[in-house]
């Protein structure tokens, strides 16, 4: 079933190609699709990248998809065409092979010089490793990003991809789309190029970590410092019956309420007395082994003092606060974080499921005016 495009976000008007890529790619243009713009993606025949059902792809939704193979003689083409009617384009290959294909910055914005290009890649444009293959986990340990984080006791934890791919890099990339296409609609301005590697980004984010370092306040090391669980105070533990609590008492007056309400006021040893946070962390640990999860959650609900249940996928959308708040919806059959953020007089929402590779070749063809799509025209 096709579907029209019908974004009601702050973003309604402004049409994105979106050259079909995994990963950080589909995610910034699920950002700007969440915030009302017109995305069409450009699948190519037999699909490709990671084997998900593209039903279930939630990184596709308020999306349209058109099949556009782009190594035959016409696929160029038919992508100039979109590009030329587009404010953005995104595009998520390798350094030169979108060139090689025909549909480079340089022959987009010779059609559009409005056009802003976005470009999203793990290692960037250019340097020593621009063309070689990588993933987030390669990404976020030349960046320091990982090092930073795990226990000191074992190896960098895993952030999933979150720390590279998403935040490191779609978010970047969708923050420097959006800047330049300020800069394109404003007198005299016109369209750019957005090299978005997912190495600066995330390098980027690490921007407050390098100044502590610098002060003297961060050991370059994990699991010893304030913010990477070598703060007794700030971390999570576990409970009697195997699940855990995060625990963020930083501020002396939240950590007050936080030792009051877990039982130790009396019996922990001062909080600033570094030699004796082995002790502290004992002590912490040793009380909230003594409940559960449940029990816990029960005692530090509604309080300042900051803590709060570790929850799984599966149970984050039940939590009273994110139920109130409509932080999860579901569309389609599928439980999902919802768009965000949120606007007062633009409000953003899910009005479609992913979209399906080429099922709305007829309705962007028509809505775009680019019959090359349907086979019907040139």
């Amino acid at each position: 079933m096709t579907v029209a495009k019908t974004g009601t976000g702050p973003l309604a008007g402004v049409r994105v190609v979106e050259l079909a890529g995994i990963g950080p790619g589909p995610f910034a243009a699920m950002l700007l699709a969440d915030l009302g713009a017109d995305v069409v993606r450009v699948d190519r025949p037999g699909g490709g990248g990671l084997a998900i059902d593209p039903a279930y792809d939630v990184t596709n939704r308020n999306k349209r998809s058109v099949l556009v193979d782009l190594k035959s003689p016409e696929g160029p083409a038919r992508v100039l065409e979109l590009a030329e009617r587009a404010d953005v384009l995104i595009e998520g290959f390798r350094p030169g092979v979108a060139e090689r294909l025909g549909v480079g910055p340089e022959e987009c914005l010779a059609r559009n010089p409005a056009l802003v290009y976005g470009r999203m890649t793990g290692w960037g444009q250019e340097g020593p490793l621009a063309h070689t293959a990588g993933h987030d986990i390669a990404y976020i340990a030349v960046t320091g990003a990982l090092g930073m984080i795990g226990s000191p006791e074992g190896p960098p934890a895993v952030p999933a991809n979150l720390v590279g791919d998403y935040a490191g890099g779609s978010l970047y990339l969708v923050i420097g789309v959006l800047a330049a296409l300020q800069h394109a609609r404003t007198p005299g301005g016109a369209g750019q190029v957005v090299d978005a590697a997912i190495v600066d980004g995330t390098a980027h984010l690490t921007a407050m970590i390098h100044g502590m370092v610098a002060a003297g306040g961060w050991q370059d090391r994990r699991g010893v410092n304030l913010l990477d669980g070598g703060c007794p105070f700030y971390g999570t533990y576990e409970t009697s019956d195997g699940r855990y609590m995060a625990v963020g008492a930083l501020e002396q007056q939240f950590y007050d309420t936080f030792v009051r309400l877990l039982g130790i006021a009396d019996e922990a040893p001062a909080r600033k007395d570094l030699a004796r946070w082995g002790e502290l962390r004992e002590a912490v640990a040793a009380r909230f082994k003594a409940r559960t999860r449940a029990e816990w959650t029960e005692v530090f609900e509604g309080t300042d003092a900051c803590v709060a249940p570790v929850l799984s996928l599966g149970e984050a959308p039940h939590h009273p606060h994110l139920a109130a708040r409509s932080t999860f919806t579901d569309f389609g059959g599928i439980t999902q974080p919802a768009p965000a953020p949120r606007f007062s007089a633009t409000p953003a929402a899910v009005v479609s499921g992913p979209a399906r590779p080429g099922a709305d070749t007829e309705s962007v063809a028509r809505d775009w005016d680019v019959p090359g799509l349907t086979g019907k025209g040139s």
